[in-house]
């Protein structure tokens, strides 16, 4: 058991060295994200977007659910603003999330489930802005 224990945690540091490189990639022409206080300040535009994307699905909410309105340009939302208070949630969910993975789903030894799945957003909420009881 030991053994898996092991490869378990070089399997965890191996996709999070993945994950972290593919979130640092930026190509020289695209705006840099601002006011970003979870994710890699150096996160691609794509990467970006794919995460958004994810949040999207997981919540079934649009980019309005946590994005404030911008001040200067009506019909337009303001990304890097912070006045809607749904950001600050998901940025606390973002970190609940990233400690469980590393606190707990990382210490489960490979025999001790069928399949480890690490949890993430639709874990939850299955689709719905606030997560239900079953």
């Amino acid at each position: 058991m030991n053994e898996n224990k092991r490869k378990m945690k070089v399997l965890l540091a191996l996709a999070s060295i993945l994950v972290i490189g593919i979130l640092s990639f930026t190509l020289p022409n695209q705006p840099k994200p601002r006011n970003l206080k979870v994710l890699p300040q150096n996160i691609s535009h794509d990467s970006l977007e794919h995460v958004m994307d994810g949040f999207k699905a997981a919540l079934g909410v649009k980019c309005s659910f946590c994005h404030a309105p911008s001040k200067t340009q009506p019909g337009r939302m303001d990304p890097a603003s912070d006045e809607n208070p749904k950001k600050d949630i998901a940025r606390e969910m973002m970190r609940m999330t990233m400690e469980i993975n590393s606190k707990y789903i990382s210490q489960i030894q490979m025999g001790d489930t069928a399949k480890i799945q690490m949890v993430t957003c639709a874990t939850c909420h299955r689709g719905k802005p606030k997560p239900e009881l079953q």
